[in-house]
């Protein structure tokens, strides 16, 4: 098998899990077909069709677009199972227990076609037994596909090998999850709850015990576990209450059932508190309470000790939020390590028994250490994997004192750290990663990343510490951008060149414009192409509000007129640039950040970015363009409705105005092109590693293809006539209660620069005329107190401010 091309794919099983895996295909456009047990005789297929409609209810959101529902089909077992036949890719994801998958793989194996790849989503049955109940020439097809839960947001797949896979078919699924589903994919061994869970429940089960021994509450564990250790500040018992107390008993169960010769396996057990939990029904988040719930007071915590909630307390001790606080980590590790407080002891304790555990499990578990510190970061969203942390710590020094306190009793398990911990072959690389390798212990050697083509898309893949990251040539550098070039490019006669920003989130001030503008002209001069790329952090949240305060405070309305002239200068020469430039956008792209991506050739977007013109929300309205940008496709879009006239620009404005006015975002890219922040033509990038790669292969295209700016030829607009359409829709809303009179003052300059100013309708406007009527409107509302007053809040606070 050469690749997977997946025309249609089936979900076996519609539960929570199977029906988010199927909407997540659907947010990439597949065609799904989602199987359950028939439902009663007046809609067989009522089971699957139930869940699909449960998508649309959920929080977060399983689907990028509620219209996205409609790819996936409910079908039943008993009815529809002939139909598997033109799936090219089968997913089972029915309940975890061995009697109903041998049950589901009898009633479907017989209708797979030849070549469909099968999938079982399992979290913990060894792929092994499970291809034992599949007909034999189905076995080298079949292998484990493990997606973390919510299957949309958490990057993590699985991937499992069975005794019999062809690594053909585990190298073409990898592929296709990696780039049409955006996942990242570790292959983890054949194990009990294969390589994340196996290491994060564990975590949480040192935690369980020291905490106990230490006698500290859940609350403050929590605030111990969480950043101070780089994970989430869900922390331990926050995250049990996430996972579902039933469910993380069921899967305690699974590890006492399945690991009774792990030196650990009298700690596979269900607390006594867990248990009364469960059955007073309180299960966490899903009961609205399990641990922790909402009191009349506030949040409480449940105290072990005394079977009833408490206030939560979750204040760290002060020295040992200075022990955190330390830079140097080997000295935090030591000075936690000789603490003689319980909450230092406590996060001593809980990193040693982890480090000594997947020390031990290392080979059973995962290929090398590679493969579990990137399952954790994209599993658990750890900052850091074990290995990592442990290498970060010191390697030598670190493991010395594990084998110390393993040697006094002290630690969760006797028994001795393996060898290779302290092998020669570790001494010069001060740990198990360097350069591009990492330790295997079943190999006793250091490996390469694997080499897929797919990967090779990922030009900046997540590096683990003492991995080395991909160099970079400076072209030009300044306190705000750096124009470069990637590792490797500088030799290419169709290398295309990066402009990066440099400022805080991507904040655009005078001198960002500056760098940006000189980039243009480097472009026209020098290569075929150019991208727009933040390697960290996002695209851009636009302007830089403080320059502009600052202005504001000095009532220097000149300066802001001319920084405005500039930012409109910069996205004019973007739209008329002559040679392509590409935005590649993650994260958010937000006011002048989207003004910027707009006036692009072309845009890459990855999934999960936040788009929009917010301006409205700090009492101003989108000034470098944003507005002609909309009035242009207002005038386009009216000609092509056939009503080109005042009326169908009115109406062809209503939706961008709403937008505007409201300072509405798209959550994701395919939104952003429903809304019109982006273009039908823009790509959406699932996996956001490949977005560099993407834009960059897009601008090499749009070069060879000979694509060059048009001119911006004078449109109609709907002067006042507009003006006066879109002034009554706000005066209404006025009286209504909805708006301020300074939301009234932002919506009716907002109409002044969509419609072109104080013009006759119908009459055609340029787009010099058209920045110029933003910038009356902009320079008209940042003179208010209400708006200076609105910016210092947003600046104060974060948070916009209705005055």
């Amino acid at each position: 098998m050469k690749q997977l091309i997946a025309r249609r794919v089936a979900v076996l099983g519609a539960g929570v899990m199977g029906a988010q895996i199927a909407a997540h295909f659907a947010n990439a456009g597949i065609p799904m077909r989602l199987y359950d047990l028939p439902g009663g005789e007046d809609d067989r297929r009522g089971v699957a069709r139930v869940a699909v409609q449960r998508l649309l209810t959920i929080e977060p959101a399983p689907l990028v677009e509620p219209a996205r529902a409609a790819l996936i089909e409910p079908a039943s077992f008993d009815d529809d199972a002939p139909l598997l036949a033109d799936c090219d890719l089968v997913i089972e994801a029915v309940a975890e227990r061995m009697d109903i998958k041998r049950s589901v793989y009898a009633r479907v194996a017989p209708h797979l076609a030849a070549h469909a790849v099968f999938a079982s989503n399992t979290s913990g049955i060894p792929i092994a037994d499970l291809a034992a109940a599949l007909p034999a020439g189905l076995q080298p097809r079949f292998c484990g596909v493990h997606f973390f839960n919510p299957p949309r947001y958490m990057a993590l797949v699985e991937l499992i090998a069975g005794p019999g896979t062809v690594p053909a078919v585990l190298d073409a699924l990898e592929t296709f999850l990696t780039s049409t589903l955006g996942k990242s994919v570790v292959r983890a061994l054949d194990t009990p709850n294969f390589i994340a869970n196996r290491v994060g429940i564990f975590a949480l089960l040192a935690t369980v015990h020291h905490a106990q021994r230490l006698g500290l509450g859940f609350d403050v564990v929590d605030a111990l576990t969480g950043p101070p250790l780089g994970h989430p500040r869900s922390g331990t018992f926050r995250l049990m209450d996430l996972i579902g107390l039933d469910t993380m008993a069921s899967i305690l169960r699974t590890f006492e059932r399945t690991l009774a010769a792990d030196p650990w396996h009298a700690h596979y057990r269900v607390p006594a508190w867990m248990a009364e939990r469960i059955a007073a029904g309180a299960l966490g988040q899903k009961t609205r309470g399990g641990l922790y719930r909402k009191g009349t007071a506030g949040h409480e915590v449940f105290d072990p000790l005394t079977g009833d909630y408490r206030p939560a307390d979750s204040r760290i001790a002060p020295e040992v939020a200075e022990l955190v606080a330390l830079r140097d980590e080997g000295e935090r590790m030591r000075r936690l390590r000789g603490s003689a407080h319980p909450q230092a002891q406590l996060l001593w304790s809980v990193q040693r028994d982890l480090f000594h555990y997947c020390a031990h499990h290392l080979q059973d578990i995962a290929p090398t250490a590679r493969d579990v510190d990137l399952a954790m970061r994209w599993g658990y969203g750890w900052q850091r994997g074990p290995f990592e942390q442990w290498q970060a710590a010191g390697w030598q020094e670190t493991a010395g004192a594990l084998a110390a306190d393993i040697e006094s009793g002290v630690a969760m398990a006797q028994c001795a750290l393996p060898e290779w911990v302290f092998t020669d072959a570790l001494q010069p690389r001060r740990g198990v990663h360097e350069g591009a390798a990492s330790w295997s212990a079943a190999r006793a050697a250091a490996l390469p990343r694997a080499a897929l083509p797919v990967h090779a898309r990922q030009r900046f893949p997540d590096a683990l510490l003492g991995e080395h990251l991909p160099a970079r040539s400076v072209l030009f550098e300044s306190d705000d951008v750096t124009l470069w070039l990637p590792e490797g490019d500088a030799d290419d006669e169709h290398a295309v060149p990066v402009l990066s920003l440099r400022t805080k989130m991507g904040a655009i001030g005078a001198g960002a414009i500056g760098g940006l503008l000189e980039a243009v002209d480097r472009a026209e001069h020098e290569y075929a192409a150019l991208v727009l790329w933040q390697p960290q952090g996002p695209f851009s949240v636009g302007a830089n509000l403080r320059e502009l305060s600052a202005l504001m405070q000095r009532g220097d309305l000149a300066a802001i007129d001319h920084f405005l002239v500039r930012f409109q200068t910069l996205t004019s020469r973007l739209a008329q640039a002559r040679v392509p430039v590409v935005a590649a956008v993650s994260g958010m792209a937000l006011g002048g950040g989207c003004e910027v991506m707009m006036h692009c050739s072309a845009a890459a977007l990855a999934l999960e970015s936040t788009v929009g013109l917010v301006e409205s929300r700090v009492g101003v309205i989108p000034g470098a363009g944003g507005c002609k940008a909309f009035a242009q496709r207002a005038a386009r879009q009216a000609a092509q409705w056939g009503r080109p006239g005042v009326d169908g620009l009115i109406d062809a404005l209503s939706r961008p105005f709403d937008l505007l006015a409201a300072g509405r975002t798209a959550p994701n890219a395919q939104q952003a092109v429903a809304l019109g922040f982006a273009r039908e033509s823009d790509s959406v990038v699932f996996h956001p590693q490949e977005l560099l790669w993407v834009a960059q292969q897009r601008a090499r295209a749009l070069a060879r293809t000979g694509a060059y700016a048009r001119p911006a030829l004078p449109l109609p607009v709907a002067g006042r006539a507009g003006i006066d359409a879109f002034g009554e829709r706000l005066a209404q809303r006025r009286a209504a209660g909805e708006l301020s009179a300074h939301d009234e003052r932002v919506g009716r300059a907002l109409a002044h620069a969509l419609c072109g100013g104080e013009v006759e309708p119908g009459s055609l406007a340029d787009a010099p005329q058209l920045l110029a009527a933003e910038r009356q409107s902009f320079i008209g509302l940042v003179a208010t107190p209400e708006t200076a007053a609105r910016i210092a809040h947003m600046l104060e606070t974060g948070k916009p401010l209705r005055n």
